[in-house]
């Protein structure tokens, strides 16, 4: 049985299947594997600059002869950045976190498509109204940032689906194998976007002890919380929060964030710590980490996940 869905259709690719644009897990080699497995690798440019992005997205395109894309967040991203990748060639831009509107039009009149991320219902009106190719819908299960105040991914996909139609929605939160990814095809997805399954891999730039706390996760042992932004002096807007494992700082500082952020010695220690060792970088990993258990090639993993769907498809209601 044969996963094509509209997204497939829309993108030339084999398998309903993207790689999320993790901001420094997802560079080129990442969204190179995934593109060749059959999936739309989107590199992970986040609210990098063109440094990182001038480095990275040369291995992507050299990495495959394939569909791929780039990802940014709109609250952080400059134009000038958007217009560079989209003098490369890139099938797709994707935005999330934030007003799109400064971006749309070069994207659109680019002939790339636009892909928008929304995390809830007002996100979805503003997103519907840059008329997108394609909607990603991220449930409060994602690893790394979301709403402070969202939906999880099982309420929130089918309401969005209905109400972006005709426009194809991919779902994202808390899918890390081919039975989340059967189950967001039966809520009406064209296919999925995985973050969490895609930073445990051998092509991610994520840290080996990231790699590691992933493996050994538990998906109650995550916290949606704003405690790393605050501490870090991340500039992300309050609307958003961030899922992570477990740490020292969250442990420390739980319901006492403004007071986090009125102590500038204790950033100060943060930043400092984390920077020498003596603090653990912060591990951004959804409630899906449970069914991660190795660190694959990505390339082989797109097509274990289909494979895992058309199983699930097949047997589903079946004993």
């Amino acid at each position: 049985m044969a996963l094509s869905t509209a997204f497939t259709e829309l993108f030339g690719v084999r398998h309903p299947i993207a790689l999320a644009p993790m901001g420094g897990s997802a560079g080129g080699a990442l969204a190179a594997a995934v593109s060749n497995g059959g999936g739309l690798g989107l590199l992970g440019a986040g609210a990098r600059g063109l440094d990182w992005v001038g480095r990275e997205l040369p291995l992507l395109a050299a990495g495959t002869d394939r569909p791929w894309g780039v990802g940014f967040q709109s609250w952080a991203v400059e134009l000038a950045t958007v217009e560079w990748v989209l003098e490369r060639g890139p099938a797709a831009v994707l935005l999330a976190f934030g007003d799109g509107r400064p971006f749309a039009e070069a994207i659109r009149e680019a002939g790339v498509r636009l892909i928008v991320q929304v995390t809830d219902l007002d996100e979805l009106a503003q997103a519907l109204a840059l008329e997108p190719d394609l909607i990603v819908a991220q449930g409060t299960e994602a690893g790394g940032h979301g709403a402070l105040h969202g939906r999880s991914l099982m309420t929130f996909l089918p309401v969005a689906v209905d109400a972006a139609a005709p426009i194809p929605v991919l779902a994202a939160g808390g899918i890390a194998d081919g039975r989340g990814l059967a189950a967001a095809l039966a809520l009406g997805a064209a296919g999925a976007l995985l973050g969490t399954r895609f930073q445990a891999t051998a092509e991610s730039l994520a840290e080996p002890m990231v790699k590691e706390a992933i493996v050994r996760g538990r998906g109650e042992q995550t916290e949606r919380n704003r405690i790393i932004d605050i501490a870090s002096g991340s500039r992300w807007p309050d609307r958003y929060s961030a899922r992570t494992l477990g740490h020292p700082y969250l442990d420390r500082w739980r319901g006492r964030e403004a007071e986090l952020a009125a102590d500038a010695g204790a950033v100060q220690e943060y930043v400092a710590g984390v920077a020498s060792g003596e603090l653990p970088s912060p591990v951004w990993a959804g409630e899906s980490v449970d069914l991660i258990a190795d660190l694959p090639g990505a390339q082989g993993l797109v097509g274990r996940i289909t494979a895992e769907a058309e199983r699930a498809l097949g047997g589903a209601g079946r004993r």
